[in-house]
């Protein structure tokens, strides 16, 4: 998976299409991504000792084939490739500008 926790991404299918917002956690085994204000959730929540039960709000996860990574450079949704730099260090950069990643 080309993501990483930090990437900005805009939904490009589902009911948040067009959202645009900033990876929170990557859930690399279910292929799955958490973006912030994306796919929220309402959760009924017990009461415990601690905290007061009730309705909260939360995101869910999104599969990662429906979010594209937001090119840095032209703010427009982009493919992410590898290449090797000068130290022969592996870094990711968009399809669109070259624009390195990492």
């Amino acid at each position: 998976m080309k993501f990483k926790t930090g990437d900005k991404v805009v939904v490009i299918a589902g009911k948040d299409k067009g959202k645009e917002g900033k990876i929170l956690k990557v859930l690399r085994k279910e292929n799955k991504v958490i973006v912030e204000n994306v796919n929220i959730v309402k959760k009924h929540q017990k009461s415990d000792g601690r905290n007061p039960g009730g309705i909260i709000e939360m995101e869910a996860p999104i599969h990662a084939s429906n979010v594209m990574i937001l090119d840095p450079k032209t703010n427009q949704r982009t493919r992410v490739g590898y290449t090797y730099d000068k130290n022969n260090k592996k870094v990711r950069v968009t399809k669109k500008s070259s624009t390195k990643l990492d």
